[in-house]
């Protein structure tokens, strides 16, 4: 990935190879611990299920489903692990759970991390105009976000693939993968039927789609209403957060360091981070979660968002390199 937007004069080429490490170990701690989480509430919920008691149960595992996109995320880049193939392995496992096809959201994800914040290319902006208060909040919980999701999952299936950065052969993989996730389900559906059984929606629908805004806080929060100047270091924000919040996000609070250095993995992202730091002479962009949904709901109830964003860095901004 080459053309990305971002900074490479930032980090010694020696530092950056020693951060660029990746970790079979270090994957399998976090990936074991992440879903074995997702057992130990799911168990949890489904021993409550009928009582006050599962609300609890059912709140956190349906977070802890919702942040596997984490674990996906950090797959697409292939530095979750350093065997390649369990990479590839486990983000089909993400992506099926989380209804988006990895090689999907793979290349859709790469076309982002080349056009950070530029509303032509970008798109994860291409596909929107500056928000609204009424059209963020519905973002916001995942009404939209689900809907939006499953209509480009049938119509990729259906071979109506939209994206000019896709080429011919990954229009075919995307059309092809869409359809073996849609007969996935259907699978699942014909024998929860059969069964008689509501442990998928129990255990993985229901708490997946409705805790969705758990999630949001993390996506909205990490580019949403910021400069959209062509540099990783003022157009992406670092989330301040818990331990718990980061190792439940694959340390992807950590959004600059990870946007402006995107090959160096989940695990050394808080060690690159505070090296960018201390090489700009100023912390990038940082903001809570709660804080920074307070300020945009109110800056949205005065107004859309504006299109050029709001400069959140210290010294006036640099061109990416």
């Amino acid at each position: 990935m080459d053309d990305f937007i971002g900074r490479r004069d930032l980090v010694p080429p020696e530092k950056l190879r020693e951060l660029t490490r990746r970790s079979d170990l270090k994957g399998a701690i976090q990936a074991l611990s992440h879903f074995g989480a997702v057992a130990v509430t799911g168990t949890g919920l489904w021993l409550t299920w009928g009582s006050w008691w599962a609300a609890p149960w059912f709140v956190v595992h349906g977070m802890l489903v919702n942040f596997l996109f984490a674990a996906q995320h950090e797959c697409n880049h292939y530095t979750a692990f350093e065997t390649r193939w369990v990479n590839d392995l486990v983000n089909r496992i993400t992506g099926f759970v989380l209804l988006y096809p990895r090689s999907y959201e793979r290349w859709y994800h790469f076309e982002h991390h080349r056009h950070t914040q530029d509303w032509e290319r970008d798109p994860e902006l291409m596909r929107r105009k500056p928000f609204t208060l009424s059209v963020y909040l519905l973002y916001l919980i995942g009404v939209s976000y689900w809907w939006d999701l499953l209509v480009r999952l049938w119509r990729n299936a259906r071979g109506k693939v939209t994206g000019d950065y896709f080429s011919a052969a990954q229009r075919r993989h995307i059309t092809l993968e869409a359809r073996w996730h849609i007969a996935g389900y259907a699978l699942i559906a014909a024998v929860s039927v059969a069964l008689d059984s509501w442990a998928a929606l129990i255990l993985w629908l229901a708490p997946m789609l409705s805790t969705k805004v758990l999630h949001q806080v993390q996506n909205i929060t990490e580019h949403i209403g910021i400069t959209h100047e062509p540099d990783t270091v003022h157009n992406t924000r670092t989330i301040s957060t818990w331990p718990l919040l980061r190792w439940m996000g694959w340390n992807m609070q950590y959004h600059t360091a990870h946007h402006t250095y995107p090959a160096v993995p989940f695990h050394r992202l808080p060690e690159l981070h505070a090296e960018l730091t201390r090489r700009l002479g100023y912390a990038p962009p940082t903001v809570g979660y709660l804080e920074f949904q307070r300020r945009f709901i109110a800056a949205l109830a005065r107004g859309p968002e504006p299109v050029e964003g709001v400069s959140e860095a210290g010294p006036p901004h640099r061109s990416a390199a």
